[in-house]
């Protein structure tokens, strides 16, 4: 079984982020990139799986720029078998229906059997991807993914409602699993996982390497600007008063202006 695990490069949760002096960009020189962590959900999850059947292929998959190539070896390292990365040289501005396309082409390429991507990315929240790329093939798709087990060709999911309610689906393979973080816990890459990586096969490929019309993926949606959220207000002191009278000037705010009691 062909296991393809898509992941993505977004911003450290810790980074701070800056804009650009256009406001439609993000200042990338000082920060740090990982994998998006949801996908590290898919990643591991793919590797219980191969684990499981005691047989198979796991290969780690982006499209992105040269950044991602070590993104994807820390994933070869965690236990991948082969990495590819679809190049994004002079397409960067493409949007989530473009991407899907290239990875479905990608998807195509490779003969996957079952495909895992993270539920969501980090950076832009969008969850679309996942679903598109599923459409373009034409193959089924579950996202939030909290319990995985397969039968031969044949998926059990459990996946997070509102209310706290679940959804079990039977899905019959090919079909892509959007994880999410109650799937498992990822495993750390070892020294000699990393060591390993090194020497695993990396393929690098263009949208042309995959059949790709690259006319089609001109962007239907673009981002028109950034902006930052707006600062909180400072928050109110009361000293060197009865307490009594300092209570009732919090009771009042928290009335009039916070309109929470």
């Amino acid at each position: 079984m062909k296991i393809l695990v898509l992941i993505k490069q977004t911003p450290d949760t810790e980074a701070k982020i800056r804009l650009s002096s256009d406001n439609k960009t993000i200042e990338q020189g000082d920060v740090k990139f990982i994998i998006n962590p949801y996908d590290e959900f898919a990643i591991e999850e793919a590797l219980k799986l191969k684990e499981k059947l005691g047989a198979g292929e796991v290969v780690i998959a982006s499209f992105g720029g040269d950044s991602a190539k070590e993104l994807i070896v820390k994933g070869l390292a965690m236990g991948g078998d082969r990495g590819l990365l679809i190049s994004s040289a002079g397409l960067e501005g493409t949007d989530s229906l473009g991407i899907a396309k290239v990875l479905a082409n990608a998807i195509k390429e490779e003969k996957a059997d079952l495909v895992f991507c993270g539920k969501q990315a980090i950076d832009d929240d969008n969850m679309h991807v996942g679903t598109m790329t599923a459409e373009i093939l034409g193959w089924p798709h579950v996202n939030v993914v909290t319990k995985f087990e397969l039968t031969g060709t044949t998926a059990r999911v459990e996946r997070e409602i509102e209310g706290g309610q679940v959804e079990v689906y039977d899905v019959t393979l090919p079909a892509i699993f959007g994880a999410h973080k109650a799937l498992n816990t990822p495993r750390y890459a070892s020294l000699p996982g990393i060591m390993k990586a090194k020497k695993k096969p990396f393929d690098i490929k263009t949208p042309a390497d995959i059949k790709v019309d690259v006319g089609s993926l001109k962007a239907k949606s673009i981002i028109t600007g950034y902006k930052y959220p707006p600062e909180k207000p400072k928050g109110k002191v009361f000293a060197g008063e009865p307490v009594e009278a300092m209570v009732d000037k919090v009771v009042k705010l928290l009335r009039e202006e916070a309109k929470i009691i």
